[in-house]
């Protein structure tokens, strides 16, 4: 009996111990992304502050900043000598630690950057077209890739996590709004695209809705400075994103901040959607009947400048719409501001947050709390920074919030 209880208890001791072995190198990597996560959120932070405000113990800190430094995630700075007691030495991220690719598939334009740890886009690629097609996208990735990751020596090209993808995830709908073949458009319908783009790549991909990726990052790398705001990415189509409590709120269907659907005032005495009101797609139109070249203005950012009165009318129209649809949504939420942003230059993106900030003075908002309109500063590159974003997210950091958010399109 002794003998048969020893057989039937090695077994098990081997398995605890491969167990302990897991839990260990799982704890392992969690810690180290709450530092890094710590870091990047303080942009430079002492070592003794990471022990304190991460939880760990000053012991497993110092190993974890070791661990880090080895593989060239973060820097060391120079010790800074305070009052009292030893100096303090601050950390920050690596740029070249890691590298990652973003993509923006949208309706008029696909983009491609590569992006460093801390947010900086080292390289970009661009191409405008009427609609999007399936083969001249992969093509546009195939070679984009190589172009903007060439800059890179062969060692920082091999820290690339990724591939992060910000599409609208109905690219097939409204195909008569863009102007484009419905079989065309029926291709993304039931596309794999991120089996094909993998394909391409040979990297991971990771897939984000296209203005919730823009939301995300202003959230992340923007200047907002508020942790309760609703977000509008005024594109082909307009798009949203919320953030409360400086989370990126994605609803309990992943449709949160669907706000291109919400009903507005059409101008004529009826009700439409926002999309068909405060979205370029009608600018484009506008233009259109005005005798001009409405996909000018995506291969051109200095097209906005000849636009004229076509263009006051525009932003007339848009700025209404989203006034409404801005007093609607701080009825069920107090947010503290609203940020718009879009495909456009920034002195349109001016432009319109004072015409928003305007037409919503005039509305009637007795009993709802003050909401402050500022622009976006990310800008019109917000979609793929946000999709950069997504496999360094997924790699290094804790914020899994950002992954996997599906708002409107």
């Amino acid at each position: 009996m002794q003998a048969n209880d020893a057989m039937t208890q090695m077994p098990r001791n081997r398995g605890d111990e491969r167990m302990r072995g897991s839990n260990q190198a799982g704890l392992r990597a969690h810690n180290e992304r709450a530092v890094l996560t710590l870091i990047r959120r303080h942009g430079e932070i002492a070592r003794a502050d990471i022990a304190r405000r991460s939880g760990l113990s000053p012991q497993t800190a110092s190993v974890i900043m070791r661990l880090l430094e080895a593989e060239a995630l973060v820097l060391r700075e120079t010790p800074r000598r305070g009052r009292v007691g030893q100096p303090s030495v601050p950390m920050r991220l690596n740029p070249d630690g890691a590298f990652s690719l973003g993509l923006k598939i949208g309706r008029r334009t696909v983009e491609l950057v590569l992006m460093d740890f801390v947010g900086v886009v080292r390289a970009r690629r661009r191409l405008a077209y009427a609609y999007p097609r399936l083969a001249e996208i992969l093509a546009f990735v195939r070679q984009a890739e190589i172009e903007v990751t060439s800059s890179l020596a062969p060692a920082l090209a091999a820290r690339i996590a990724g591939l992060g993808v910000a599409i609208p995830f109905d690219l097939w709908s409204w195909p008569d709004s863009v102007g484009a073949p419905v079989a065309a458009m029926d291709e993304w319908r039931t596309v794999d695209i991120v089996a094909e783009l993998a394909n391409v790549t040979g990297l991971s991909v990771h897939l984000a809705n296209d203005a919730t990726a823009a939301c995300a990052a202003e959230n992340v790398f923007g200047a907002t400075r508020s942790t309760d705001y609703i977000y509008l990415f005024v594109g082909a189509f307009v798009g949203g994103g919320i953030v409360i409590d400086g989370d990126l709120v994605t609803g309990r269907t992943g449709n949160a901040a669907a706000i291109g659907s919400m009903p507005v005032p059409d101008g004529s005495g009826g009700v439409c959607q926002l999309i068909g009101v405060a979205s370029i797609h009608l600018l484009e139109k506008m233009i259109a009947a005005e005798g001009g070249d409405p996909l000018a203005i995506w291969r051109d950012a200095a097209a906005w400048d000849g636009l004229g009165p076509v263009l006051e009318r525009w932003l007339t129209a848009a700025a209404k719409a989203l006034a409404h649809a801005l007093v609607s949504a701080s009825a069920v939420y107090d947010f503290e501001c609203a940020v718009i942003d879009g495909s456009f230059p920034p002195t349109i993106r001016g432009r319109l947050v004072a015409a928003t900030a305007g037409e919503m003075a005039r509305l009637e908002r007795q009993g709802l709390s003050p909401l402050d309109i500022r622009e976006g500063t990310i800008g019109a590159g917000a979609r793929e920074i946000g999709a950069a974003s997504l496999p360094l997210f997924a790699r290094f950091l804790l914020d899994h919030r950002v992954l996997y958010a599906d708002g409107g399109s």
